[in-house]
């Protein structure tokens, strides 16, 4: 007999996966381009950019799973609530990143926008799938 009363907890670890493989992959890419261009010091900020950037996805997420299995009507609001959470976070933690002066500026303000922009598609990706393909009623 399988356990249906969190099925959130198991949609979010698998995001959560999800969201750590692309990281992974992510700085894999460009780890090379950015050791050319920005020297030693750039990695570390590469790593941080990365890092802000899936913690917002991680917390962006959770008005979706929250609006999942519930009428489809509830999906639309609950993507806008996670666009503008994602995009707090991760501005909030990247100011005060850069304001800290632990990692060089230009790379990890850098990093922070090419890793937004992968994790908001996975974000999108798995929203959709999540939400399902069911239309949403119109009103008459």
């Amino acid at each position: 007999m399988t356990d249906n009363r969190f099925p959130a907890i198991g949609h979010a670890l698998r995001l959560a996966a999800l969201v750590v493989v692309c990281a992974v992959i992510l700085m894999a890419v460009g780890y090379v381009p950015t050791r050319r261009v920005g020297g030693a010091d750039a990695l570390p900020a590469m790593i941080a950019g990365c890092s802000i950037s899936a913690l917002g996805s991680l917390v962006g997420v959770i008005p979706i799973l929250r609006a999942a299995g519930r009428p489809a009507r509830v999906m639309p609001n609950a993507v806008l609530l996670a666009t503008a959470l994602r995009l707090a976070v991760v501005a909030l933690l990247a100011v005060a990143v850069v304001l800290s002066g632990w990692f060089e500026r230009g790379p990890l303000l850098l990093w922070v926008a090419i890793s937004y922009v992968v994790f908001l598609f996975v974000d999108t990706a798995y929203a959709v799938r999540l939400g399902g393909s069911a239309p949403i009623p119109e009103k008459s």
